[in-house]
């Protein structure tokens, strides 16, 4: 029987079945595992496998398979972002990085005022990410040589399975244990992806009803909730299939649930930041944090909840959550509309546009959920043009680096805390990691599964 891969490029078997989650079912589900039936084809040139389904895949969500051979995209659209191109620079610049820094205990994050390039331990919220693009380079060269380096920046990240410190194991782990067990199957990286959800399952507050973020600043907020952490919920999804618990699942279908009811203004702009008491669970305040004013749009976090909520409703095919994804991206579809190459300022009300800072990671977080929410959206939606725009705009020498330079990142001019006065018009680790991944999904969208 055919194959057909999913958003996170699991390649699998057309009659594998889920059911979508329900609040109120207790009982265990079957445990569905990650399969893999691709067929490496390590030979053919970079031209060549932009015309195939690539071989490695990752499995963590339960995409049925359609029924029928989806529609083919004009080759116009299948040729307006040069994939092959830029897989071919993001070869250069990693081979590079490697050369000169080959120690897997420190990962790149991003680059000082000065040019000196930042690279952090595993305890950091981004040490994941390089793994990550690693292992998407694999899949999208075909090159023998990537799974075994994205290995050896993953397995130094084995220590912070057990830490509940951080909500953030979803993105230092799924990005890189959960990537590297679909191609793998090595079964030490199941064991730490599942040691990991269950650490991160211990920061849910049952009154809350979400997992708690910030540990710090605990003079200003009781119990923050931000943005972000809804792409920390993905690896409790993960775990519900891997082990059969449903606990995890229900615990990140709540979490979503308990943001969904606050995280948007009546324009459907984004809080960053919602702030619980924990004891009763009452919204004590929304606010911001990374971008301008507490009543601003930040840009990369719009983005995280289109690509959260979008995930969400993958899993659980909760229309509520596919409803949240799609005003998410209307509303900074709206605000980039503006912008004639797309790519949006660090944040929407920033007052000194046009000559505020752009963020090159909040565009390609943004076209990553953009292209997995035009397969779920009604007929005729917007999302994969705009995707495709974004994409074509950071794959021009203004966004994508020259070999050799930019500390050897992929991306240029990404912001990641303005406010702080912190990594600003840098290149920014995660930036490329939804950039490669964005590329992935378009290069195989006409083979990734709907329903």
């Amino acid at each position: 029987m055919k194959n057909k891969t999913d958003f996170r490029g699991e390649c699998r078997d057309a009659t594998l079945r889920v059911s979508p989650l329900n609040d109120d079912v207790e009982t265990k589900q079957v445990a569905q595992f990650w399969s893999f039936n691709g067929e490496t084809r390590r030979g053919a040139s970079l031209q060549r496998m932009a015309l195939l389904i690539l071989f490695f895949g990752i499995s963590l969500n339960p995409l049925k398979a359609q029924k029928r051979q989806p529609a083919k995209l004009p080759a116009a659209k299948q040729l307006a972002v040069p994939v092959a191109a830029v897989v071919a620079r993001a070869e250069a610049q990693y081979a590079a990085y490697l050369r000169r820094y080959p120690d897997s205990t420190q990962h790149p994050r991003s680059t000082e005022p000065d040019g000196r390039i930042i690279r952090t331990n595993s305890r950091n919220w981004t040490s994941g990410f390089f793994a990550g693009n690693l292992w998407y380079l694999a899949r999208l060269s075909g090159q023998p040589q990537w799974p075994r380096r994205a290995a050896a920046f993953t397995e130094t990240l084995d220590a912070e399975k057990n830490v509940t410190t951080t909500h953030d194991l979803g993105f230092i782990l799924n990005n890189s244990y959960g990537q590297g067990y679909a191609v793998t199957k090595n079964p030490q990286y199941r064991a730490v992806l599942l040691q990991a959800a269950a650490t991160l399952a211990r920061r849910f507050n049952p009154k809350v009803g979400a997992i708690r973020s910030w540990d710090h600043h605990a003079e200003v907020w009781s119990y923050p909730v931000i943005v972000d952490n809804l792409l920390n919920l993905e690896l409790l999804f993960a775990a519900s299939r891997l082990s059969g618990d449903t606990t995890y699942a229900h615990i990140a279908k709540t979490h979503a649930a308990t943001d969904l009811k606050y995280r948007f203004r009546p324009d459907f702009s984004t809080y960053h930041v919602l702030n619980f008491d924990p004891a009763t669970g009452k919204l004590l305040t929304a606010v911001t944090h990374q971008g301008f004013a507490d009543n601003s749009c930040w840009a990369r976090g719009q983005a995280w909840a289109i690509y959260g909520y979008t995930m969400v409703y993958r899993e659980t095919r909760d229309p509520r959550f596919l409803a949240a994804a799609q005003h998410a991206a209307d509303y900074f579809l709206a605000q980039t509309a503006k912008i004639p190459d797309r790519i949006p300022y660090w944040d929407f009300n920033a007052p000194d546009i046009p000559k505020a800072p752009r963020d090159a990671s909040a565009a390609a977080a943004a076209a990553s959920g953009l292209l997995e929410l035009s397969k779920y959206a009604p007929p005729k939606n917007t999302y994969y043009a705009a995707a495709t725009a974004i994409l074509a705009s950071l794959s021009t020498p203004e966004y994508l680096a020259a070999a050799g330079t930019n500390n050897f990142f992929l991306l240029k001019h990404s912001t990641g805390n303005k406010p702080a006065n912190s990594e600003i018009d840098v290149p920014l680790v995660y930036a490329d990691y939804y950039f490669l991944e964005a590329l992935w999904r378009y290069q195989n969208y006409a083979q990734l599964t709907l329903n």
